[in-house]
């Protein structure tokens, strides 16, 4: 039987957040880039919840769009509903979040893909990786076909070996209505990657015409809403508002009589799900004192009646769903469109990568999204971007972009997997992140936009409007510092609780003849009022760099340091840091431990022994 071969420089497999973020950063890249999906009809599909962004995932999708990604552009242009979390608390909570519209979205980014220069997008079912001499050089597809390539991003979501669960009722398949794929699990088993299995889950979907809105708090959008690209002037679509109920006693007792139906707990499912977004039984058992728990109720586009019951999240059998919804306030009488369920799949754990995310194992071979063990729109497509950018980079012959924990939310995603590992789920949290005021949302163009144009994914129009934005920032902070009211500067009036920036005006009328726009003022509010922590976080990483700069080499034998302990030369051997910053995130990595490495690093002549 003849095969039919096709020559690209890269190929990507998967097309939801990951993939297409990848995809595009190649092409945009000037390789030659072919994305295979098994569907090209669900190109940027929202599988879950039908919303970008939220706590700490807003902050990923603007620094997604400050290096040249999609995914912020995509959902100002669909978006529904936009708020901004956290706004009563300090500004590095501050998250920008949006309701999208599922199909608008999903259609946006398949023509955005389908219009690029460089990229083919092709309907595949991969089945085997194709090595030699521990390089990728190409991928068969299902029918003898293969196509070569030089670098190969895996982007394959929930799809490895996926098996759905509602109830008893067992499903092959990574998302309702759609399939699996397990050649590419036993293709990576044969290369020696160890794969272990996660699950995740949804909940059901209603008909927004069988719900009595009257008795639900409704929930709008922001009388302003902020876009989350930088290069989105502002957001005037029409928002529509989304609804809150709650679950009852009568709801839970539903529930715990059928636990013995609930798959996580009759033991038909063994995986590990997502701490951090539980399903409704987990809740029920884990917090029993909560008489409630919130359910919100979204929109899941502008041409559908289709609602999505945040909260929810269920594999419960179809006749307690039934039940459990049924018994909720405003909900007695809606009718269930789509059944909420689980799904179990593969994946690698990440400790396997470089954090480049090129695989240790094959050169050339990146994973990206949920095979590495996440969970989240965000972090899939932030994960398939530099992954995308990275293989772009390894076939231009330069050095991989490797973003610091001190640089971008992005950079603590990558060396959390990388060095840590998984043993849930991973989703990402302020909390996570240990410089996280100098992290936010609202300056990650300024972080990371000059590393964007370093690259080549910044577009000329982006750098002169970044180009526009730090002057004027710069002309605010001059005027600020520059300029008295009864003997203090405006910057130290700005420091004060009780000013903002339109105070200032009182106090200096002149201030107006700056035309800065109204974001860079906001920044420059931020900076001044945190200026203290800002400072002491800067001399923080300052401090730390002196430990990331003592590098360990790719050859070192940590298992040749006797005075180490087992514990320590198993991890270091399997993660391999960079350096001694890296070796320290290891979790059972002691402070003797580098103690000892450090001696063995300044001391050459033990490296040869």
């Amino acid at each position: 039987m003849s095969i039919s071969y096709y020559e690209y420089d890269a190929v990507v497999v998967g097309a939801g957040h990951a993939g297409c973020e990848a995809a595009l950063a190649l092409a945009r890249l000037g390789i030659r880039t072919a994305l295979l999906t098994m569907n090209c009809d669900m190109v940027g599909a929202m599988s879950c919840n039908p919303a970008i962004g939220g706590v700490a995932k807003g902050q990923i999708v603007r620094e997604i769009d400050a290096l040249g990604g999609e995914m912020g552009k995509v959902i100002d242009e669909t978006g529904i509903q936009f708020r901004m979390l956290n706004r009563s608390k300090g500004a590095a909570m501050h998250s920008p979040r949006a309701q999208a519209d599922k199909k608008a979205y999903q259609f946006s980014m398949k023509q955005r893909v389908e219009s690029q220069d460089n990229l083919s997008l092709r309907q595949e079912m991969a089945e085997e990786i194709l090595v030699e001499n521990g390089k990728v050089t190409g991928l068969r597809v299902r029918g003898n076909g293969v196509y070569r390539c030089q670098t190969l991003v895996l982007t394959t979501g929930t799809f490895l070996q996926a098996l759905m669960h509602t109830g008893e009722a067992k499903t092959p398949g990574g998302r309702a209505g759609e399939g699996t794929t397990g050649g590419l699990s036993q293709s990576l088993a044969q290369l020696g990657f160890e794969l272990e299995r996660f699950k995740t889950g949804t909940p059901a979907r209603l008909n927004g015409r069988t719900i009595d809105y009257s008795v639900l708090e409704i929930q709008p959008g922001d009388d302003e809403p902020q876009p989350f690209s930088f290069m989105t002037e502002r957001i005037t679509q029409t928002q529509l508002p989304c609804y809150l109920t709650v679950t009852n006693a009568e709801c839970h007792d539903v529930i715990r009589a059928n636990l013995h139906r609930a798959p996580m707990y009759s033991g038909q499912i063994n995986s590990t799900g997502p701490r951090y977004c539980p399903s409704i039984e987990d809740k029920v058992v884990r917090f029993a004192d909560k008489s409630s728990h919130q359910i919100f109720l979204e929109p899941e586009g502008r041409n559908t009646l289709e609602v999505y019951c945040n909260g929810i999240s269920t594999s419960l059998p179809r006749d307690v769903q039934d039940e459990m919804i049924h018994s909720i306030r405003g909900l007695e009488k809606a009718e269930i469109m789509r059944y909420g369920y689980a799904v179990e799949y593969d994946f690698a754990p990440p400790t396997q990568l470089h954090p480049s995310l090129e695989t240790k194992r094959v050169a050339g071979l990146y994973f990206a999204g949920q095979i590495n063990g996440t969970t989240g729109y965000e972090e899939a497509a932030g994960q398939g971007l530099l992954a995308g950018i990275n293989a772009a980079l390894k076939l231009q012959g330069r050095e991989p972009l490797v973003l610091d924990r001190s640089q971008a939310y992005l950079g603590v995603l990558i060396d959390d997997l990388v060095t840590k590992g998984v043993d849930e789920p991973y989703r990402m949290f302020t909390s996570r992140a240990e410089y996280r005021l100098l992290l936010r949302h609202d300056n990650a163009d300024r972080r990371l936009t000059p590393i964007g144009r370093e690259i080549g994914l910044v577009s000329d129009e982006r750098w002169e409007s970044f180009s526009r934005h730090q002057s004027d920032i710069e002309r605010a902070n001059a005027f600020l510092i520059h300029h008295r009211h009864h003997g203090l500067t405006l910057e130290e009036w700005l420091r004060r609780p009780d000013y903002d920036w339109q105070a200032l005006h009182q106090l200096a009328p002149e201030i107006s003849e700056l035309n800065v726009t109204p974001r860079a003022s906001a920044q420059v509010s931020i900076e001044v009022k945190y200026q203290g922590y800002i400072r002491r976080q800067s001399r923080e990483i300052a401090e730390q760099s002196k430990v990331e700069v003592v590098k360990i080499p790719e050859t070192f034998d940590f298992r040749a340091v006797p005075q180490l302990r087992a514990e320590a030369r198993d991890k270091l051997t399997r993660v391999r840091p960079r350096n001694l910053g890296q070796a320290g995130r290891i979790s059972g990595i002691t402070p003797s431990d580098l103690t000892v490495l450090m001696l063995y690093l300044h001391q050459p002549e033990r490296l040869s022994r």
